[in-house]
């Protein structure tokens, strides 16, 4: 048996869909916690629809919802309703990214909720936040990187470009992860539960620190530069003659002559006017660019690389998306296992950070409604009401 996890013993009942609650809360469970997913009855969570990458599962939904449980529940009955009232009577955490003001209405915001259950954190996630203009705008992950001024910075000198994966809810599921353990960690202090509020705009604009600073009063942004860094030069990606990319990266002057002198086997380069600084070098870029690439079409990716491993500069293999499943440095560490799901065993990333004293959980992806009669038994409900509940297409 696994040691004590940090959240054994914490129950957290979610309202979510999509990606921004659900990695918030795969991560609790991740810690051990108890999360009971809520679902509609029938279709459930609908990023369980966005694809069927996954032996026919959403792979969007394989990714954040593993080790919870599914309560299915239609909220608009008043008996499904008392289901979840009587759940968050027992639970310690409520997460929920509904629609603006939904929660409200339900009866289900902190102020609502803290007067019933004092030790329950709520926990609140939205595209611009709970108040202000844009509280009711509606909020994808396209739209918010918009807002928030990444794709400003994203892309090429010609054309602006999204992150190729969700990176709004991302951010907004990791600060609202952060911020529940912040407030269960106060309540062992204080004994009381506590509202935390995420918005997607202000968790990416926490992320986009460096540019608006970069442009701070006025000053001309970064440059869109593709891969490349948008400052420092040389850094990015490089053809070498096999057809294959390599990227590399300097970050000082001694850096630089290591280069020039082992990698492209030009140390008089080093000392080039139009080269002796990071500056002078991201002035001139594509006339370096072009050294670069004639020295490296004499070479095979991998003689690139290892003329820049001896020069002990940084560099990188660019690997296609699935060639992260088997990366030898993941399965070196042993960090790629199974996890069971409807459509049978799916590989899966362990989660970030090894720790010395636990283990993180790494249970099943659910079945829509899956939980339904357990928890539902749990509460207190016989078979004659569950069958009532189901009759009625409360479950």
């Amino acid at each position: 048996m696994s040691a004590a996890r940090p959240l054994d013993g914490i129950t957290v009942v979610s309202l979510e869909h999509a990606i921004a609650a659900p990695f918030c809360t795969r991560q609790l469970a991740d810690l051990g916690a108890r999360v009971i997913k809520v679902e509609r009855p029938g279709s459930g969570d609908f990023a369980r629809a966005y694809d069927d990458r996954a032996q026919g599962l959403s792979s969007h939904f394989v990714w954040v919802n593993r080790s919870k449980e599914s309560l299915t529940l239609d909220l608009k009955q008043p008996e499904a309703m008392q289901v979840l009232q009587d759940l968050l009577a027992r639970a310690d955490v409520l997460v929920q990214n509904l629609a603006p003001g939904a929660a409200e209405r339900m009866g289900l915001g902190y102020a609502q909720l803290s007067a019933r259950c004092p030790r329950l954190v709520v926990c609140d996630i939205s595209g611009y936040g709970n108040d202000g203009p844009y509280r009711d705008r509606k909020a994808y992950d396209l739209l918010i990187q918009s807002e928030a001024g990444f794709l400003s910075v994203t892309g090429t000198a010609e054309e602006p470009c999204k992150a190729g994966i969700s990176i709004a809810d991302i951010a907004a599921g990791m600060y609202a992860y952060t911020g529940v353990l912040a407030a269960l960690l106060q309540r062992q202090q204080t004994g009381q539960g506590s509202h935390v509020e995420i918005s997607m705009l202000e968790a990416l604009g926490e992320w986009m620190g460096f540019p608006m600073y970069y442009a701070y009063d006025g000053a001309p942004p970064p440059p869109r530069s593709g891969a490349a860094h948008a400052t420092i030069y040389p850094y990015g990606p490089f053809a070498a003659g096999d057809g294959k990319t390599v990227m590399l990266g300097l970050q000082n002057e001694r850096e630089w002559k290591a280069f020039c002198d082992r990698v492209l086997r030009q140390p008089a380069l080093a000392a080039d006017p139009r080269f002796d600084s990071n500056s002078q070098r991201n002035r001139h870029r594509e006339a370096l660019k072009a050294i670069i690439l004639d020295a490296f079409a004499a070479l095979d990716a991998q003689q690139v690389m290892e003329r820049l491993d001896e020069a002990q500069i940084a560099n990188a293999r660019v690997n296609a998306v699935g060639e992260l499943w088997d990366h030898p440095q993941l399965r070196a560490r042993g960090r790629i296992v199974q996890v069971d799901s409807p459509a049978g065993p799916l590989a899966a990333l362990l989660p970030p950070g090894v720790h010395s004293s636990f283990e993180h959980r790494m249970d099943a992806i659910p079945a829509v409604g899956q939980h339904t009669d357990a928890v539902l038994h749990e509460l207190g409900r016989d078979a004659g009401a569950i069958a009532r509940l189901r009759g009625s297409a409360a479950i």
